[in-house]
């Protein structure tokens, strides 16, 4: 099934990641959370889906340019445990380019994926597109892979956990 606002075919979802407790992004008991739902595709690729609320806006009905570089972070840091469920990614430095506003309140898509994987590093690349398929921005990025115990202090077992919310079979 092909989708006319993109030129993407739809796509299989092979499974949910985690999210946690207080990210900013992901956050399920953070009330300022973008409440962010991440699945891995059957092509490689990691589609983010985001809630932005009126808290997360810069104008007006937009979407701030930090919370749209964050959301295309997010999603470009984690494509890399779908090949790698022990690789974390800790941006090293990401570009973005706005191309249109994104609105509050409806859901933002971050469509990322990898484009270089070395033992160290990886870099990869996002997008949102707007519902009519309209490119609204894009990132290109480079992470540095580390586990888990480097990044995180204390018990992460506690912070990180299966996304118990329902997921979808395919998107386009």
């Amino acid at each position: 099934m092909s989708d006319t606002a993109t030129g993407r075919d739809e796509r299989l979802v092979t499974a949910a990641q985690n999210v946690s407790r207080m990210c900013m992004v992901c956050g399920r008991e953070n009330p300022s959370s973008l409440k962010a739902k991440f699945y891995e595709l059957d092509d490689g690729e990691i589609l983010g889906v985001f809630a932005p609320l009126e808290i997360h806006q810069s104008y007006p009905g937009r979407v701030h340019g930090g919370v749209i570089t964050a959301m295309l972070d997010e999603t470009i840091g984690r494509a890399v445990n779908i090949s790698d469920a022990a690789a974390w990614g800790v941006t090293v430095e990401i570009t973005v380019k706005f191309r249109k506003p994104v609105p509050i309140g409806e859901d933002v898509r971050v469509l990322a994926r990898i484009t270089r994987d070395t033992s160290r590093l990886f870099e990869g690349s996002g997008e949102i597109r707007l519902a009519d398929g309209t490119l609204a921005a894009e990132a290109i990025g480079r992470y540095m892979k580390l586990g888990i115990d480097k990044i995180a202090d204390g018990d992460f077992s506690k912070e990180w956990f299966v996304d118990g919310r329902e997921r979808p079979e395919s998107v386009t």
